[in-house]
Order: C-alpha cells, then sequence, then structure tokens
C-alpha cells in the first residue's frame, strides 16, 4: 500500500531534469521524494513512482519500464550531484518527468 502525501511549495532541484519543480511527497515504500513540473501532475507522479518501486528500482543505469495513468514511461537512475537519483519520462511526452530522490 502506497502512503500518499499532499503537494508543498515548489522548489528548484539541482540534477534534475528542468526547474522548477514541485515535491509531490513521499514514495510510501522507499520514503523517496517525488517530484513533477507542476502540481497538477502531482497524482500521476506519485502513481509512476509506486509503479516503478514495485516493478524494482534498478541502480547503475539499467531501464525499467512501467505503464501508469495510460501511459509507458521509462525509467532509470542518472547521475545527479552529488548523489544519483531516478527518473521516470513518459515516452509519448518527453517533457513530462517524474523524478524520485533521496
Amino acid at each position: 500500500m502506497l502512503g500518499l502525501s499532499a503537494p508543498t511549495v515548489a522548489f528548484a532541484e539541482t540534477g534534475g531534469p528542468e526547474a522548477p519543480r514541485v515535491v509531490c511527497g513521499t514514495e510510501g515504500v522507499t520514503g523517496l521524494a517525488v517530484s513533477a513540473g507542476s502540481a497538477g501532475d502531482c497524482g500521476v507522479a506519485l502513481r509512476v513512482a509506486g509503479a516503478y518501486t514495485k516493478a524494482g528500482l534498478r541502480e547503475g543505469g539499467a531501464v525499467t519500464v512501467v505503464q501508469a495513468d495510460g501511459s509507458v514511461w521509462r525509467c532509470q537512475e542518472q547521475q545527479g550531484d552529488p548523489n544519483p537519483y531516478q527518473e521516470c519520462v513518459d515516452t509519448t511526452d518527453m517533457a513530462r518527468h517524474v523524478t524520485l530522490t533521496s
């Protein structure tokens, strides 16, 4: 069962795909922070994060493909500065990103 949190204030992430991002809450199993491009995307972001966690987070750049909200998402670890983070990208709309950070 996933624990979902309400969106919080937007902030610029370092190392993420674009800024500003909105912190949507935490993924219930891993406790990783889940971020999206806007507060309106938070529900989808939390579902994508949950699907990714259920499929098994992979380290070292291995790709995991998940389905959430009618879209296929390509997820993998990215090198951040200084810490790596997990990122999922909608394969039909590359502007839609979900990030999971510690």
